[in-house]
């Protein structure tokens, strides 16, 4: 979901950024949001940390999420940092709180959706660039909509969460970032 996030912001952004930063920044982001974590999942598989991809307990859990925050850090302080693009920086912020929310629930022994975290922390980030760059972008968050409430309808039916834990995953991805909007928009 962050790299839909920020292949959205360069598609409409208005500013202008040199198309070999961008192709860097999304290069980078891929390995760093998509080929890593595949990478480091079969490591924990390897180790006996994890059972399955579904991560169905919150103990196997906790490391997965644990990894996903530091390479949030990472990406932070190395790929996107407070200097450069402002919007993406905050956006990563909001990911980084969202991450540690769902690690803290899951050290509780709390199981929240993070499909739904994703789904709706990218959702609101749309929002509030629809806002910030006066786009109209209605189809596209139509659409948002439709794919959380698909997500939503595809953890009950497979019967991963109960609603109170996709209700709470919805909250973590939303509230951060509508928060973090104060500093950016």
């Amino acid at each position: 979901m962050p790299l839909f996030g920020v292949t959205f912001y360069f598609a409409k952004s208005p500013r202008f950024i040199p198309t070999p930063i961008i192709q860097a920044k999304i290069i980078s982001l891929f390995i760093l949001t998509v080929l890593l974590p595949i990478l480091l999942y079969f490591l924990l598989k390897t180790i006996g940390k994890t059972k399955t991809i579904y991560l169905e307990t919150p103990e196997e859990r906790v490391l997965p999420l644990l990894l996903n925050c530091i390479i949030t850090f990472l990406i932070l302080f190395r790929v996107l940092p407070s200097t450069e693009i402002i919007e993406l920086y905050y956006f990563f912020v909001g990911i980084l709180i969202s991450s540690l929310a769902c690690l803290i629930l899951a050290i509780l022994k709390f199981k929240a959706s993070i499909h739904m975290i994703g789904v709706s922390g990218v959702f609101m980030f749309y929002v509030a660039l629809s806002i910030h760059f006066s786009i109209n972008i209605i189809g596209t968050l139509a659409l948002m909509f439709i794919i959380m409430g698909s997500v939503a309808s595809s953890r009950l039916h497979l019967k991963a969460h109960n609603g109170k834990e996709l209700i709470i995953g919805c909250f973590l991805g939303l509230l951060p970032q509508l928060i973090l909007v104060n500093y950016w928009l």
